[in-house]
């Protein structure tokens, strides 16, 4: 133990020593390209490297440096033509336009090619497995759980599960999302799927009405969403009993395993909050391309994530606090999939539970009746509630004759 202390007590005296040998570290040497990009620039760019490109954003001329107009070059100004072009390339040439906002004046935005290689790459290729993943295992849960059914003996007894007004609302952001998240697909994988499939022309009928459809059948997503909000909110909030229900998985991995619940479950309370959050951040972003350039979010969201020091703690570094209007809207894009690929995801686990997965679980969102001993063994608390106000028959407490 003293020989690894020691060592290591040498290594720390040693450390300013070599600190002052160290050489001072310099950039590139680009003496020989006159202060343009060198070779290994090129190359570092091409290998995806991150190189600090302020020599060239930087070169962009000088109108002080511009010949006199009687000279023999006054009239060409301070900035060569690739320094013309290397400022609007970075947005800091001074670009007058007639009509338009901010985004008119943009005339180069490089950045739309990593946007689109993400797209194509990153995104296609993990939402895919996303959901094909998500498939797979709910399909080898049902073969090894099978349906889920009503353990006790059915009364032939229903109780009111839902209002009709809570199925509308359910329905309305149910419905829409489904043809959304299709539509969304299809504008998606349409070059890589229905092209090689159906043809070019055939692709572009669809992508037309995909692209009209999932644009107006938004807001319908985004009224059911307000509704379910506000209608189940109350009964979503966490509390103890929640523990019990997580502690064994809800019964769902278990036969004859029924944890208390009340009128929502912890797996349904963590469904109604994943489709607030993640819903509410699609319909923002979704508005943000409904309208171009009218909504910008991503540089003021940067602005406090970089306060809070969290993209340094994971390793990202500061955000990029200064946005062209095009890569507002290239991340709105990018931000509003991811946020659709992992709530489409969610949506898949829970129309299996509510259709084939669960015995009598569609009932409640069909007709707004379920068995009495469903409702008994999946929500008891609640169930015992309705009892004790008189809206649900108990069968249990006796009948009193009046006198």
């Amino acid at each position: 133990m003293r020989a690894i202390l020691s060592l290591a007590l040498c290594f720390l005296l040693a450390l300013p020593a070599m600190a002052q040998d160290t050489p001072t570290a310099t950039g590139p040497d680009r003496s020989a390209t006159g202060g343009a990009q060198t070779l290994d620039d090129i190359l570092a760019r091409q290998r995806g490297e991150q190189i600090d490109d302020s020599f060239r954003r930087n070169a962009t001329g000088n109108a002080d440096d511009a010949a006199g107009m009687a000279g023999q070059l006054g009239t060409l100004g301070g900035a060569s033509d690739a320094e013309v072009w290397r400022a609007l390339r970075y947005g800091l040439d001074d670009v007058k336009v007639s009509a338009g906002g901010p985004e008119a004046r943009v005339l180069i935005q490089d950045g739309g090619m990593t946007w689109l290689e993400f797209r194509k790459g990153p995104l296609a290729t993990y939402g895919a497995y996303l959901l094909g993943g998500t498939l797979v295992l709910l399909a080898l849960f049902y073969l090894v759980r099978g349906k889920i059914r009503i353990d006790g003996a059915k009364t032939g007894r229903t109780v009111t599960r839902f209002q009709a007004v809570e199925r509308f609302g359910h329905w309305l952001m149910a419905g829409s999302f489904v043809v959304l998240a299709i539509t969304g697909l299809v504008v998606l994988f349409g070059r890589t799927v229905v092209i090689p499939l159906l043809g070019h022309e055939a692709f572009a009928t669809i992508a037309v009405a995909s692209k009209w459809v999932h644009n107006n059948i938004s807001w319908a997503f985004m009224l059911g969403l307000v509704m379910v909000f506000f209608m189940w909110v109350l009964h979503n909030i966490p509390n103890r009993t929640d523990l019990k229900w997580l502690a064994v998985g809800g019964g769902i991995f278990s036969k004859g395993v029924h944890p208390p619940a009340k009128k929502f479950n912890a797996g349904q309370k963590m469904i109604f909050w994943a489709v607030i959050v993640f819903g509410a951040s699609i319909s923002a972003t979704g508005l943000s391309l409904l309208f171009p350039f009218e909504m910008p979010m991503f540089a003021k969201t940067f602005v406090m994530l970089n306060q809070t020091g969290l993209p340094q703690a994971v390793g990202f570094g500061e955000l990029p606090v200064m946005l062209a209007p095009h890569e507002e809207m290239q991340l709105a894009t990018l931000w509003h999939s991811i946020m659709a690929f992992v709530l489409t995801a969610i949506i898949l686990a829970h129309i299996y539970i509510g259709s084939v997965g669960m015995e009598g679980a569609f009932d409640a969102m069909g007709s707004g009746e379920v068995e009495e001993q469903w409702a008994r063994e999946h929500h008891g608390l609640w169930l015992k509630e309705l009892q004790e106000k008189g809206h649900a028959p108990d069968p249990g407490k006796a009948a009193h004759p009046a006198e």
